[in-house]
């Protein structure tokens, strides 16, 4: 009994170790389900795991392996269990550099990471071996796999630089302007990098190259100095130093175009500093008063260049150029004069040339400097009618635009004559072209059109419906042109035609009015007018009686006579009797009588007439007595009766022939009973 009591407790004991686990590891148990024993009998059961020593050790280094200096190999196996049946083997190569056992007792049951550590000294043999890293993990009595892993990891072992080694060809000591190769070498492994630099006055270094060869080139004196070729790799560094002296070299210097330089503003300048003797010189350029250099410096080689363009006022200095070679300097310089004297002279006129009218011809000379030296001539043909000088412009520095203005009366015989106007800029100590300009002008003279006429055929006054020719002329140089207009009311010309004859066919009343003939030419205009009259015979006569043609004894009646749209037409207006005509007194064709009377009843007539024609109207005033009334049926009533009667049908003739009247455009009673007119 006590012995089956231990089995049951061993086997106990190996589930309780798994289970513990059981998180970081798969569990398998055989038989799977619940199993039912009689107490007595021998129970096997069967647990398989995976994950209990789940991954290869690692190596960790605590440094780069370097020949000749200590470094520890540390293996690491993680998350471990049970770590009291771990055991951990580091070879080198073949060689078992160490062996550990972790039989302490746990103290819990959980996931261990254990590890291995040995320190060792890397050698030249070492080169190309490899680190072993061994776990083993001696639990017999549970089956599972793998039981033993291993990590191997393979030496990269590195030599620090040394042996670093420097040449120089052709030497140490050079000429300013010459070169120089170093080539520099060191052991190591890896092969090690070469960096050249160059040691500062304050001890720094300045890197200059990472190739093994550095050359220099143009060498100045400020390239002397040490400098110094380090070996680099990964676990340290070697350096060799070396001095390089640089002896200054003689120079010479020029300067062109030469001591000094004309220049025209506004032009483009060069200026050139070179060097012989200096294989790198130094330039610079300034102005002898120190003031702004206003200009592009371009260098190259043993040349600089100091462009100045355009060139202004700004640059009217002495320039001095610069050249260092090594430590020393050499310097020259060249000053630079500025005139201005860019284009011919201009001849501008106050106006046309017109024959006996002052004109005056202005000679101008645009953007001149130094304008206190600029002399001005006007010529016309041979002889000189202006001369000017400007000394009051000393010291003015800045362009100037100066003239001569001389006025004369041309005449006829001026044309053809040529003005000529000359300047000249006196600057002898200045070598340019040119300093004498002119330009000419050829006189035309002008004659502004006078006696300017104009012929009217057949007359100027007309009948409506005639045609008239109007033809202008006029004398001038060169020949006027003829522009015809006509006057509107509000005095206002209405352009017509620009040829000399004017012709207007079937012309009508509205046709009447000013017409103007103007000749034109450069020198000025000539006018001309006629006044067209368009006689119409009267027409439109109306011969009213206000307020009616038959009024009571005692009225107030207006006769009243129009003609519509006939200028000067005369209105007589008369009362027709058997004894004779009377002619009214009649204003503006209207004639009042107050207080009518029984012997103004009669007919009345409007005489219309002018140079063309005349035109007649009648009417017949009733007048109507105030005595006493008779019955509705007494003999005057049916007199009366009778009479209106015949009135209606005489008024409808009247209508009918003064429609006729109107048709024709005039009619009269008097002439209705006449065979002609």
């Amino acid at each position: 009994m006590p012995r089956k009591m231990f089995v049951i407790f061993g086997a106990s004991n190996i589930l309780w170790m798994v289970f513990t686990v059981s998180q970081a590891f798969k569990i398998e148990t055989f038989p799977e389900n619940r199993i039912v024993a009689q107490i007595g009998d021998v129970v096997s059961l069967t647990c398989r795991t995976t994950g209990s020593f789940p991954k290869d050790p690692e190596i960790h280094l605590s440094g780069p392996l370097e020949v000749g200096k200590p470094v520890t190999v540390t293996c690491l196996v993680p998350d471990v269990y049970p770590f009291d049946r771990l055991e951990m083997n580091l070879l080198k190569g073949n060689h078992l550099l160490q062996n550990k056992d972790f039989v302490e007792p746990m103290e819990r049951k959980s996931l261990e990471t254990k590890s291995l550590e040995v320190t060792f000294t890397p050698t030249n043999e070492d080169i190309g071996k490899a680190l072993v890293c061994q776990a083993k993990l001696h639990i017999d009595e549970i089956d599972f796999k793998p039981k033993e892993r291993e990590t191997t990891k393979k030496l990269q072992v590195y030599i620090s630089p040394k042996n670093t080694v420097i040449s120089v060809n052709p030497s140490t000591r050079l000429q300013e302007g010459g070169s120089v190769t170093m080539t520099c070498s060191s052991e190591g492994l890896p092969a090690p990098q070469i960096l050249w630099s160059k040691k500062l006055d304050n001890g720094n270094l300045q890197l200059l190259s990472g190739n093994s060869t550095l050359t220099l080139i143009a060498m100045r004196t400020e390239d002397s100095g040490i400098y110094v070729c380090e070996g680099v790799n990964q676990v340290g560094k070697n350096g060799k130093e070396v001095e390089l002296i640089v002896q200054e070299k003689p120079f010479t210097v020029e300067i062109s175009p030469g001591p000094q330089i004309v220049a025209q503003i506004g032009d483009s300048v060069v200026l050139t500093c070179g060097v012989t003797g200096c294989e790198s010189p130094s330039f610079t350029w300034r102005t002898q008063v120190d003031s702004p250099l206003s200009g592009k410096v371009k260098t190259e080689g043993s040349k600089s260049t100091l462009t100045l363009s355009p060139v202004g006022f700004e640059n009217e200095h002495s320039y001095l150029c610069t050249v260092t070679c090594g430590r020393k300097k050499v310097e020259k310089g060249i000053k630079v004069d500025l005139y201005s004297f860019p284009r011919d002279p201009e001849i501008e006129m106050s106006g046309l040339p017109v024959n006996g009218n002052p004109v005056t011809v202005s000679c101008r000379v645009p953007n001149v400097y130094p304008s206190d030296r600029l002399e001005i001539e006007l010529l016309k043909g041979e002889s000189i009618i202006g001369n000017k000088n400007f000394l009051e412009n000393i010291d003015k520095k800045y362009l100037e635009t100066e003239s001569l203005d001389m006025t004369f009366i041309p005449t006829t015989e001026d044309t053809g004559t040529v003005l000529v106007c000359l300047a000249k800029l006196h600057i002898d100590e200045m070598e340019f072209e040119p300093k004498q300009r002119q330009s000419t002008q050829t006189l035309y003279v002008n004659v502004a059109p006078r006696d300017t006429t104009i012929l009217v055929s057949p007359s100027s006054i007309l009948e409506e419906g005639s045609s008239v020719n109007m033809t202008c002329s006029s004398n001038g140089l060169p020949a006027p042109k003829i522009l015809w207009s006509r006057q509107l009311n509000n005095g206002h010309l209405q352009p017509l035609s620009e040829n000399s004859t004017l012709t207007l066919t079937s012309t009508k009343m509205e046709d009447s009015g000013v017409y103007v003939c103007e000749g034109i030419n450069q020198a000025g205009i000539d006018r001309k007018e006629v006044e067209l009259i368009i006689q119409v015979a009267p027409k439109d006569i109306q011969l009213t009686a206000f307020p009616s043609e038959s009024v009571k004894e005692g009225d107030t009646v207006i006769i009243s006579c129009t003609c519509g749209n006939v200028p000067k037409t005369w209105i007589i207006l008369k009362k027709k009797a058997e004894t004779g005509d009377t002619v009214l007194q009649s204003r503006d064709g209207a004639y009042t009588i107050h207080k009518v009377q029984l012997e103004d009843a009669g007919v009345y007539e409007c005489e219309s007439k002018n140079e063309v024609g005349l035109q007649l109207r009648s009417l017949t005033l009733d007048v109507k007595g105030r005595g006493n009334y008779q019955d509705y049926f007494s003999p005057e009533l049916l007199v009366l009766y009778c009479s209106s009667s015949l009135i209606i049908p005489a008024i409808g003739m009247i209508i009918y022939f003064a429609r006729r009247a109107n048709m024709k455009g005039s009619y009269s009673l008097v002439e209705a009973q006449k065979s002609k007119v």
